[in-house]
Parts: C-alpha cells; structure tokens; sequence
C-alpha cells in the first residue's frame, strides 16, 4: 500500500524540473524515481502510456501527468508562499508554446532539421517580454517568485545555457538577473540533486526540502 506520492522525474527535464520545484516548495514529500530516457522504467510507462516525465502516482492510484498540473495539486494541497496568486496563465502559455517551440529548434538543430540562428533570433524576441517585465519589478508578478516563476525559469536556463556566452552579452540585465537570482535560490540547489536511475527493488528516496536533505 502506497504512504506517499511518487515521482518520476529526469534532472535536467524542465518540466519535471518545475515539477520538483512546486513539490519541494510545497513541503510534500515523495518518492522519487530518477529516470533514463532510453530506458524508461516498465512500472512508470504502465501508469502514464505516453512515458514521459514527470508523472506523479499519488497514494489512492491517482495519476499526474502534465507538469503544470502536478505544481496546481501541490500548490493546492500547500501554498506557504503563496505561488498560485503569482501565476500568469498567458505567460506560461506563451512560454510552453512558441518560446519552447523555437527552443527546441535552437538547441536541437539536427532533430528538427532547423536553422538555429533563426530560432534563436525569434526565441529571444519572446524573451524581451519578460525582460520589459522584470524591469519594474524583481520577479514575474511582483516582489517574490510565484508559480510563473518557477514554471518558466526552467525553460530560460536551458535557452541561456545553450551558449552561455551568447546569452550573457545579449542586453538583457534584468532577466539576466533574474535567473541567476532562481539559479542561487536554496531551492533550486535542493531540487537539482543528482540521482542514479531507478530500477525495481531500488530503496526509496524521500524528496523533500524538509531538512534540505534526500533520506534513503
């Protein structure tokens, strides 16, 4: 009989990224369940056909499997610093759309059969609008980070990433700040823990930013 959620999750995957976000932030403790792509656990496809991550199997048998809904559910279950009134559903949506769109096509060139300067060009015209943002005001919806926040930084890390040295000399201070402020956070710290893949038998690993530890 299950006691507790479990996660399936991959660490560099933004969304199973801000996945972990919402569930550390919101004190709910996990299993969670470190996946290989190219080998994905029978016991996490069984549950969630389309086999990706994150998926959360909850105690009553109950699956998550959208990321944005598995932050809504433990945001709703606990919210102490109050994310769900810092959301911005046409910003998320305008980031999981045509920003990740032109992302993907930067990034991964040769999948897509892209030009990556192109993409690149019309992701960071996407990108001006949060900068316009963050020029009145440190996070996305006021003064304190909220659930656009943590939906959307995960996405701009991989972006800035891709060639960090192109990123740094775009004039873009005020992103630019922002995410190095969500890259130092504690949080960000605890829910990038690097972690074996998971096969049956494994022990659990208890997820949670409780003691900012991860319990076998």
């Amino acid at each position: 009989m299950m006691t507790r959620p479990i996660l399936y999750s991959f660490r560099r995957c933004p969304y199973a990224m801000r996945a972990r976000l919402a569930l550390l932030v919101s004190d709910t403790i996990c299993e969670i369940r470190e996946v290989k792509l190219v080998a994905k656990p029978a016991e996490m496809v069984s549950v969630s056909p389309k086999a990706t991550v994150p998926v959360l199997v909850l105690p009553d048998g109950r699956v998550i499997d959208e990321s944005l809904d598995i932050m809504r559910w433990a945001l709703g279950r606990n919210d102490p610093e109050g994310w769900l009134a810092r959301g911005d559903e046409a910003l998320i949506a305008a980031n999981d759309g045509p920003f990740k769109h032109h992302l993907d096509r930067y990034k991964y060139p040769d999948r897509h059969a892209s030009d990556p300067a192109q993409h690149r060009h019309a992701a960071l015209e996407l990108l001006h609008v949060l900068e316009a943002r963050l020029a009145s005001q440190p996070c996305l919806r006021g003064d304190a980070p909220g659930l656009a926040d943590a939906a959307i930084m995960p996405f701009v890390r991989q972006f800035a990433q891709t060639d960090r040295a192109w990123f740094d000399a775009r004039p873009l201070p005020h992103l630019q700040a922002w995410l190095e402020r969500r890259l130092a956070a504690p949080l960000f710290s605890a829910a990038m823990v690097r972690l074996q893949p998971w096969q049956a038998g494994d022990a659990p690993i208890l997820f949670s930013d409780r003691e900012s530890q991860f319990l076998s």
